[in-house]
């Protein structure tokens, strides 16, 4: 495949720059609902991976760290990989504030500069769904890890689709938006098959779509309405984004559960 070029894709570009890089902390997890959606993802990541004292954890994406703080803090040797150096400024002045040793390295989640299965679990948050070849970057995840695959994206089949479209029309018409794209869970799976992982544990969390809980802005509001969907059985069917725990293949699994 053809190396992806950084002046193509908007993955690239808005995420250099020093600005975007400044502001990204407060513009996407600030406020109320910004908060709970983080709590929620190291509540999940708690869940799913254990104890990791001592484990080696890639964080693909890492973006300021977000994640590779939480798994640091666990007492994981953590090595976070990002394409833009102004987030990884961000994420090293983080780290050294919580007083947390983290290796932050530029990469491309395309092509890891890390030989097969260099680390025992690997962890890619809100990043695959920005990614121009979201197959690859899986493949290539799946590839330098041992143990477990965590990572996320928005289902092709949930309520915030209707807002993938909305964000493509307004890219289309010339706005700088995150234009990201949405994924089968089927191709997950084929995905993770072919690099011999499967899927241990499902996690999804929204009904509604998340811009309409930060447009409402009430932690108490969220919390309500998503018990109520939850329910009502649409979570487990329709909720977003979803985050997978996935294992290296062991003949005679039970395969996956929900979490």
């Amino acid at each position: 495949m053809n190396p992806i070029s950084r002046n193509e894709h908007y993955s690239y570009s808005i995420y250099a720059d020093a600005a975007n890089a400044d502001r990204f902390d407060e513009s996407h997890f600030g406020g109320p609902i910004g908060e709970l959606i983080v709590a929620e993802q190291e509540r999940v990541l708690k869940q799913f991976l254990g104890d990791l004292r001592d484990l080696t954890v890639l964080d693909v994406g890492t973006g300021t760290g977000r994640a590779a703080l939480a798994i640091a803090g666990w007492g994981a040797k953590v090595t976070g990989v990002d394409a833009s150096i102004e987030m990884l400024r961000v994420a090293q002045k983080h780290a050294e504030d919580a007083g947390l040793k983290i290796a932050f390295l530029p990469g491309d989640a395309h092509s890891l500069d890390f030989s097969d299965q260099s680390f025992d679990d690997s962890v890619s948050l809100r990043m695959l769904m920005h990614t121009p070849d979201w197959r690859r970057c899986l493949a290539e995840l799946c590839r330098v890890t041992r143990g477990r695959v965590v990572f996320d994206y928005p289902p092709l089949v949930s309520a915030g689709s209707l807002h993938v479209v909305i964000r493509r029309i307004a890219r289309w018409a010339g706005r700088n938006v995150e234009a990201y794209h949405l994924i089968r869970t089927s191709a997950v799976r084929s995905v993770l098959a072919e690099s011999g992982f499967q899927i241990a544990k499902i996690h999804r969390q929204f009904v509604l779509p998340i811009a309409l809980h930060k447009l409402v802005g009430s932690r108490n509001f969220t919390r309500q309405v998503e018990k109520l969907l939850e329910a009502a059985g649409l979570q487990r069917l329709i909720g977003s984004p979803v985050t997978i725990l996935a294992q290296r293949f062991v003949s005679g699994s039970t395969g996956e559960k929900a979490s």
